[in-house]
C-alpha cells in the first residue's frame, strides 16, 4: 500500500527527504536538520519516516512565509 500518489502535483501530496533534498540541491540530512530546527513540517509515517507536505516545500522553494501556529 503506498502513501503517496504517482501525481507530484496532487493537493496534499507528500514527499520523501530525498525528493525534497533533490528540489534544494542539498543532501536529504539537510532536510532532516531543518525539519528538527523548525524550518520544514515534517509528518511521520507509521514506520516513522518524515515526509513532508509538498505545498509548504514549494512556498519555501518560492520564498513565500508559511503561516505557522503563534509565532507572536
Amino acid at each position: 500500500m503506498s502513501t503517496q500518489s504517482t501525481s507530484q502535483d496532487a493537493p496534499g501530496a507528500l514527499l520523501t527527504p530525498s525528493e525534497v533534498a533533490s528540489m534544494f540541491r542539498v543532501d536529504p540530512k539537510t532536510v532532516t536538520r531543518w525539519a528538527k530546527a523548525g524550518k520544514l513540517s515534517a509528518i511521520r509515517t507509521l514506520g516513522g519516516h518524515r515526509r513532508y507536505s509538498e505545498t509548504e516545500v514549494r512556498s519555501l522553494l518560492s520564498g513565500v512565509p508559511q503561516p505557522r501556529g503563534s509565532e507572536d
